[in-house]
């Protein structure tokens, strides 16, 4: 097996003796690259954002941003990356860091390194376009809306990165004065070459193993020959239990990169979502297509989060406040499961309705030698669905209350309705009663009404520093009063 390394600001560094459960920004600070910083060790700050090669459809890269304190470094062997030392120097700065400078951007500059690679990810996105300028009777400001700027720098691309002291106009103002890369740039020209191939690792280091199968058979016999083997996607959740609690595994499993877990396929009759595919990917290649999820997406977690998060990842924790379980019971979704066939040389698939893949509190019904392959979600869709996420903060925050809705009204008639919930019971769950309330009766405040006081005590709500068991009842029985609200003003705005 080659030599385990990678390839960081254009230069290969070895990982020869370093932890197996070392995390990528450990091993750049030991390696004398102090730019990436930590700031909360769970992915929520982006202080130690840096820049990951990713593969693109028409076979070139793109920079990707993820949080270094969450990915395993291990899982970082034969890939590319770029931290803000890589960006520019003092005497020769990035486009980026002068545009941060000029707009006095940073203030103490702990966060600022993050800030930098997150904006310099936007600025080389292939498809950021400026907005067309208004007429010249509204003057010379460009149109856009309040989350994009003139120079079409989407600002959600800066929503896992925090600052606590310069406040975010100035560096919101840096973002919007960017213009676009020069041909000569040596990372906008390094777009053009495919990004490196996924690599086979084996490494062991005190004991402890991190393995990244060259197939996915592999990976199934690695689960049946090792009860003790941790399956890690993206790492957003099992990098926090590394940081935070200190939690260390005798043997990680690397799967995101398995061709077979990265597929997305749209026919007929369903949607199929590879489980490993990072959800940032699944929302460009879904472009719309399915509305409910394209609600839920900007609404989990951060963009930092979502390059590297997964539906797979999200539904193997088994946790009752995650974001996609309860879209995807709205929708009806089932569950891939892979094994290894007997004699050891082919993969068996078995597929579980979603509503009956949770068992109890983080249990399912995956076996220890299954692994999640994709989700199904059956077609045609509902024609009226809505996400309701009840959190502290709008977006990078844990939902206290989640509920989602896929209802089908024909003329006046509810006609199919189900609604997914999470955060208000040891498991997300479909809120039967309330689905029964509603299906054949008309829709209209008389029903709604009746069935928000059934939603209301749907579920076994607990209390918590998130929320009380009160709060996330009368969540519940506003949510169905918000939804009709909504459908009624969209009604008046078609009619008028």
């Amino acid at each position: 097996m080659p030599d385990i390394a990678v390839t960081v600001n254009g230069q290969q560094r070895p990982l020869v003796g370093t932890p197996a459960h070392a995390t990528a920004l450990d091993w750049l600070r030991d390696s004398g690259l102090s730019g990436s910083k930590e700031g909360c060790a769970e992915g929520e700050c982006g202080a130690c954002a840096m820049l990951l090669a990713t593969p693109t459809a028409d076979g070139g890269t793109a920079w990707t941003p993820v949080n270094a304190c969450l990915v395993p470094v291990y899982a970082l062997d034969g890939q590319e990356v770029v931290t803000a030392e890589g960006l520019g120097s003092p005497e020769d700065l990035h486009p980026v860091q002068e545009k941060l400078a000029e707009a006095g951007g940073s203030q103490c500059g702990y966060c600022t390194p993050g800030f930098a690679c997150s904006m310099a990810g936007e600025y080389y996105r292939a498809d950021r376009t400026p907005i067309e300028a208004t007429d010249a009777a509204d003057g010379p400001c460009p149109v856009h809306d309040p989350e994009h700027g003139p120079n079409g720098f989407d600002l959600h691309a800066l929503s896992g990165n925090l600052c606590r002291c310069t406040g975010y106009r100035p560096i919101r103002d840096a973002a919007y004065t960017l213009g676009s890369p020069e041909a000569d740039d040596p990372l906008q020209q390094r777009l053009a070459q495919p990004a490196p191939e996924p690599v086979a690792t084996d490494a062991e280091v005190d004991g402890a193993r991190f393995v990244r199968p060259a197939s996915l058979v592999e990976a199934l016999r690695i689960l049946q020959e090792e009860k003790d083997a941790l399956l890690v996607a993206g790492s957003t959740d099992w990098g926090v239990e590394v940081n935070i609690r200190g939690r260390r595994a005798p043997l990680v499993v690397a799967i995101e990169q398995l061709p077979e877990l990265r597929t997305l396929t749209i026919e007929d009759a369903v949607v199929e979502i590879g489980a490993a595919l990072p959800l940032s990917e699944v929302e460009k290649r879904l472009d719309g297509r399915i509305p409910l999820l394209a609600q839920l997406f900007p609404q989990f977690a951060s963009r930092l989060i979502r390059n590297r998060g997964t539906f797979g990842g999200n539904l193997g924790t088994g946790s009752p406040i995650g974001d996609t379980p309860p879209a995807l019971l709205a929708l009806r979704a089932s569950v891939v499961l892979a094994s290894l066939a007997e004699g050891g040389s082919g993969v068996v698939l078995r597929e579980v309705d979603l509503a009956d893949y949770f068992t109890g509190y983080r249990q399912t019904v995956k076996r220890a030698d299954e692994l999640i392959r994709a989700i199904r979600i059956p077609l045609p869709l509902a024609t009226t669905t809505a996400f309701h996420k009840i959190a502290k903060r709008r977006f990078d925050d844990i939902s206290s209350v989640a509920v989602a809705f896929a209802l089908d009204i024909d003329g006046g008639i509810v006609t199919g309705a189900t609604i997914g919930l999470g955060g208000v019971a040891a498991t997300p769950l479909r809120a039967r009663a309330t689905e029964d309330a509603l299906i054949g009766k008309p829709w209209n405040i008389v029903t709604v009404k009746a069935a928000a006081e059934i939603l209301r005590g749907e579920g076994t709500p607990m209390s918590d520093h998130r929320a009380s068991s009160e709060y996330r009842s009368l969540m519940l029985n506003t949510a169905l009063l918000k939804l009709y609200s909504a459908t009624v003003i969209e009604s008046k705005e078609v009619s008028a």
